[in-house]
């Protein structure tokens, strides 16, 4: 995946999501934090903007955070479990209880 200069993704906890803005146009991942893990429960990418690879962009840049903060991942979104099943390198951050459910 190449890594898009124009996407810029960042935390905004406030709102408790991932925020990757392209241009005038705003793709989330939402999560909630519970305990030593972010739980993502949707993923938002405008119309306008799929098929673009934002929103593996997003995801992508929302899990490499997550590692540098010493957190675990809860994949309850659709869009972010089927990311995670699609790359190995990242599964280690699904808390243990969930791995099951992705058929980790």
């Amino acid at each position: 995946m190449t890594q898009d200069p124009a996407i810029t993704v960042q935390d905004n906890p406030q709102a408790g999501r991932f925020e990757a803005r392209v241009g005038e146009h705003l793709a989330i991942a939402a999560y909630r934090r519970v305990g030593d893990a972010l739980m993502f429960t949707h993923t938002e990418v405008p119309e306008a903007l799929e098929g673009q690879g934002v929103g593996s962009r997003l995801v992508h840049d929302a899990l490499a955070e997550v590692r540098a903060r010493g957190l675990q991942v809860i994949p309850m979104c659709p869009f972010v479990a089927a990311y995670i099943r699609r790359h190995p390198e990242d599964q280690d951050l699904v808390q243990p209880q969930y791995r099951a459910r992705l058929g980790l």
